[in-house]
C-alpha cells in the first residue's frame, strides 16, 4: 500500500452497553473496528478463535472479518468502539448508514469492504490505564451519519481527534519495526523548532532528555529519518533556504543570517553538497522554470 493514501476516517464512535447475555450476532463490519472493554465481562468469536473479555482490553478487528460478540449472563460488557477505514470509502450506494454491517457471508458486497493495513496489527491486547483510552474515544464520539454541509465543521473536530486516537492505538499495538519510536517524532519537532529559533542544543541535551543512550539514539533516529540526527538538522535548514531563494527577494547573505548559518561560505558549501548548485544558481535556475 502506498503510505500517502492512508488517511484514517471514523464513520461511527460510541458507547455501547450490553444487556445480560445480549449477542451481537455472527456478522461482518464493512470497516475496521476497535473496541476498548470499559466494564462488565464477554466473549469474542472470530475465525475458530474463542477470546473471554474484560475491564482493559482492547480489541482491533479488520475489515470484512467474521465475528461476534457475547456479553455474560451477569456482567454484560461496555464496549466502546469505534468503525473507520484506513482511507475514505463511499458506500452510500451500500447503506443510508456511514457503518453497515452485514450479517449474512453470501450477501457480503465485496467492493465496498474497506482497506487493509499494511502491516499486522494485534487483534487483542490489554491496556494499562483505562482513563487515557476513554478520554481519547470520547474525544471523537460520531453518530454514523454521512457528513454533509450542516454537519462538516463538526466532522473536522471528529477527524482531527480520530487522528490523535489512531497515532496512540498505531503507537500500542503495532510491533516496534514497523513504525518509528515516538519519541523520536517528539524530539524531531524540539529540533526544528530549535533550528528556526536560534537555540539548537547539544545532541546530548536531546538524547538525555529521552533517557536513550548515544548509540541507541543514533540508531533509532537514522532508523526513522534515514538520516543521522546531524545530516537531518542540516538538511532542514538547507530545505528552508531553498524555499526563500525560490519564493523571497532575501539574499544569499541575508538567508544565511536567518538560519543562524556560521557564515555565508559555510551555508553556500553546505548547500552546494546536498543540491549540487551554489545558492545563486539554484535561484537562477528556478526562475528560468
Amino acid at each position: 500500500m502506498d503510505f500517502s493514501t492512508l488517511n484514517p476516517y471514523v464513520y461511527y464512535a460510541t458507547r455501547y452497553p450490553f444487556a445480560k447475555g445480549q449477542s451481537s450476532l455472527p456478522r461482518i463490519c464493512y470497516q475496521s473496528s476497535v473496541y476498548l472493554i470499559s466494564e462488565g465481562h464477554g466473549v469474542l468469536h472470530t475465525c475458530g478463535r474463542t477470546y473471554e473479555t474484560g475491564p482493559g482490553w482492547l480489541i482491533h478487528i479488520p475489515a470484512g472479518q467474521p465475528h461476534e460478540w457475547i456479553a455474560d449472563d451477569l456482567d454484560p460488557m461496555v464496549h466502546i468502539c469505534c468503525y473507520f477505514d484506513w482511507h475514505y470509502v463511499d458506500r452510500r450506494n451500500l447503506s443510508e448508514g456511514a457503518s453497515p454491517i452485514c450479517y449474512q457471508l453470501d450477501r457480503l458486497q465485496h467492493a465496498f469492504v474497506g482497506p487493509a493495513f499494511p502491516y499486522p496489527i494485534l487483534e487483542i491486547v490489554e491496556v494499562d490505564s483505562l482513563r487515557p483510552w476513554i478520554d481519547l474515544f470520547q474525544s471523537f464520539y460520531k453518530p454514523g451519519e454521512y457528513t454533509n454541509e450542516r454537519t462538516y465543521m463538526r466532522n473536522l473536530t471528529t477527524q482531527r481527534n480520530f487522528q490523535t486516537f489512531i497515532e496512540y492505538f498505531l503507537t500500542y499495538m503495532l510491533k516496534d519495526e514497523h513504525i518509528p519510536d515516538p519519541r523520536i517524532s517528539r524530539i524531531i519537532e524540539r529540533m526544528e523548532k530549535d533550528l528556526l529559533d536560534g537555540t539548537a542544543k547539544p545532541l546530548k541535551l536531546y538524547y538525555e532528555s529521552i533517557h536513550m543512550s548515544r548509540g541507541h539514539f543514533f540508531d533509532t533516529f537514522k532508523k526513522a529519518t534515514g538520516y543521522s540526527p546531524v545530516q537531518y538538522m542540516n538538511r532542514f535548514m538547507i530545505g528552508r533556504g531553498m524555499d526563500d531563494l525560490l519564493h523571497t527577494r532575501l539574499s544569499v547573505t541575508e538567508i544565511a543570517d536567518k538560519y543562524h548559518f556560521s557564515s555565508v561560505h559555510y551555508f553556500s558549501r553546505l548547500f552546494h553538497k546536498q543540491t549540487g548548485y551554489s545558492p545563486r544558481e539554484f535561484r537562477a535556475a528556478g526562475q528560468l522554470k
